[in-house]
């Protein structure tokens, strides 16, 4: 079952995974991303949300900035070191790590997300699609969400709308434009299958070749051979 949503806000940044130091943006919303923000309003453990293609409705726009960042992450690996050793330290010192950084990031955004979603091995027996998608309705028409969407960083707050209607391509859109190896999502082996913990498997980005057609972002399926990695 197909499900449209106008997301839209002021900017933007999905980053590209090959630059370390400073933020830059891809041109559209990677599907990962569209991904996140789905889940963001609706997420069960009982579906998965999968990314049929993305509409880009805005011109895509640059502008940059400079951000406090900090240099050091806590990883799940470190938590778990320390619960088992019962000592150490689980937080960030932002005032002894911040650094400023300059971030290349998009503005005055607009996508309409059209996706679907598969049943997962862990439904309950009186789960089923009709019952998700009547939820899933209902919350975009109320505006709910478990936390507040947003485009890539959680500065950026999305908002969103159940979309009737897809907008008009911009004109500067229109034809075809090649963006090149993009993001397509972090992905696990056995998602469902395997017992253990996500932490404790092993992670790996998976790639495709994105290409913009009107405006339109069309998404390979998970298992096409379009998506390596």
């Amino acid at each position: 079952m197909s499900i449209c949503v106008e997301v839209w806000g002021d900017y933007a940044c999905f980053t590209r995974p090959e630059m370390k130091t400073e933020r830059v943006s891809y041109d559209v919303m990677t599907p990962s991303a569209a991904r996140g923000l789905l889940e963001a309003i609706y997420w069960h453990p009982g579906i998965r949300w999968v990314i049929d293609r993305v509409y880009v409705r805005a011109p895509i726009r640059f502008t940059s900035v400079r951000r406090n960042e900090v240099k050091s992450t806590v990883n799940a690996r470190t938590a778990r070191e320390v619960m088992e050793r019962g000592s150490g330290e689980l937080y960030l010192n932002a005032s002894g790590d911040i650094q400023q950084r300059a971030t290349l990031l998009l503005r005055d955004v607009r996508y309409v997300i059209q996706a679907h979603f598969n049943i997962t091995q862990r439904a309950a027996p009186d789960d089923n699609a009709g019952k998700f998608q009547d939820i899933i309705k209902r919350r975009l028409d109320r505006g709910q969400f478990y936390h507040q969407p947003y485009f890539g960083c959680r500065e950026f707050p999305a908002h969103f709308a159940p979309c009737r209607e897809v907008p008009p391509c911009p004109e500067e859109l229109k034809g075809e434009r090649d963006l090149g190896w993009m993001l397509y999502d972090m992905s696990w082996e056995d998602f469902d299958a395997d017992p253990r913990p996500l932490e404790e498997r092993e992670l790996h980005p998976r790639f495709f070749r994105a290409v913009l057609r009107d405006g339109v972002l069309e998404v390979p399926s998970p298992h096409s051979e379009e998506v390596r990695g």
